[in-house]
């Protein structure tokens, strides 16, 4: 399966920069891979966040104690 790709330019801190370099050196992976997985399990992160977010200033939304959830697990 082809994953299509888009080119992203970006400036970013020389420190931050200098650590990228090093990091991918030392996984023996390039600079790309590295930063497209930091930035996928942050924005999926995010994501989560907000969602979460959104539900507790949702006054209609309804809370379920710990104890619902959990039986809501079996």
């Amino acid at each position: 399966m082809t994953c299509m790709t888009t080119a992203v330019s970006i400036r970013l801190p020389e420190d931050i920069a200098k650590r990228l370099e090093e990091l991918a050196k030392s996984l023996d992976r390039p600079k790309t891979y590295i930063v497209t997985k930091t930035l996928k399990e942050y924005l999926e992160e995010y994501e989560d966040y907000l969602i979460a977010l959104h539900r507790l200033n949702d006054k209609d939304d309804r809370l379920v104690s710990e104890r619902q959830l959990a039986k809501l697990g079996r």
